[in-house]
Parts: structure tokens; sequence; C-alpha cells
């Protein structure tokens, strides 16, 4: 396998480790076993789409609209405070595993919405993908293949993530195991809004 295939794979691997906003999301609905293929399906096109403007050199779009990073910026702050807010209420409540009991689910409509928010409201997502990923790709002479890689580890990384998840479902049939995870991921997400905000 090219050198630059394993660099592509091994750089967005790692910038996608973090848990985050978009992650929490996934492997919540991996333990919920909602929607899972749709919604890594779109986390790994997306990413796809934005190593690939990345790589393809449109990562001056931050110069030539100064703007934009302050208004995703913010409007990414205020989805992430509202869903952590979200979130916790959950968890006071009994967790998500009270919604599920009650059959209540998450429509795809909605949790495609809400996955393409964490995604492309993320202003940390365009400086890992189009900004970092397309600055460093400039170093080898196979781009395409450096994009490859860096978008295969994005299918890697949220199908194993989503489906996953279900290795955990022991732990989780226990609604404490769900009322904490729900508090976790509100503080998060909240955390991951101040950061935004402060930056």
């Amino acid at each position: 396998m090219p050198t630059s295939v394993i660099a592509g794979f091994a750089l967005g691997f790692s910038l996608i480790l973090a848990i985050g906003a978009q992650n929490a999301f996934i492997l919540r609905q991996g333990l919920r076993r909602e929607h899972v293929f749709f919604l890594c399906l779109t986390c790994a096109v997306s990413d796809a789409i934005l190593i690939g403007a990345g790589v393809a050199g449109f990562g001056t779009l931050a110069q030539a609209a100064p703007w934009f990073e302050t208004v995703m910026r913010y409007g990414g702050a205020a989805f992430l405070t509202w869903y952590g807010l979200r979130s916790l209420r959950s968890s006071w409540l009994g967790g998500s595993v009270m919604e599920i009991g009650n059959g209540k689910r998450t429509s795809l409509k909605a949790a495609l919405l809400t996955v393409f928010a964490f995604t492309w409201l993320n202003p940390h997502v365009y400086l890992d993908t189009v900004v970092l990923i397309g600055s460093i790709s400039a170093q080898y002479d196979d781009r395409l293949g450096f994009a490859l890689g860096a978008m295969t580890s994005s299918f890697v990384f949220f199908f194993s993530l989503g489906y996953g998840a279900s290795i955990l479902s022991p732990v989780f049939a226990r609604p404490r195991a769900w009322q904490v995870l729900d508090a976790g991921i509100g503080v998060v997400m909240l955390g991951i809004a101040l950061k935004l905000v402060t930056m």
C-alpha cells in the first residue's frame, strides 16, 4: 500500500478519534440501534467531501470570506448548547432508556438533521479536514492517495463506532448507565460550545 495512503489514513483516524459532539451522537444512536447505517454513512461521506475540498485546495475559503469562520463558530456553539442542555435534561428525567422504554424513537429525518448540524456547523471539522488535512497533503506527491487514505479512515471509524456500540449493550441494560451517558454527552457538548465562543 502506498505510503501516502497509510499516512492519510493515520492522520485522518487520529484527528477523528477524539470524543466530540459528532462521535458522542453516533455512539448514542449505536447503543439505541437507531438508523446506524444512514448516520454513519452521512458522517463518513461528509468527511470525504470536506477532505476532498481541502486536498483540492479550497482551504482558502476562510481567507476569501473572513466572516465565514465567525458565523460557523457561533452557529455551532448555539446548536451545541441546545443539544447539551437537552441531554442533561434527558439524564435528569431518567436517561434515554426511558424514551426507548416508552417506544419513543428518533425519526430518521430528525437524526439526519442532527448529525448534519454536528458535522457542518462545527468549525473544528473544517479545521481538521479542510485546513489541516488539506495543508499536510501538499507534502505528498500522491495527494489523491493521501486523500483516499484519510477518507477511508472516516468510513472505518464511524461504522466501527456505530456498530461496535452494541458491544456495550449489557452495560447499558441498566437505566443508570444511560443517565451517566446522557450527562456525559451534555457536559461534552457544553464544553465544546464554551470553547468555540472563547476561541
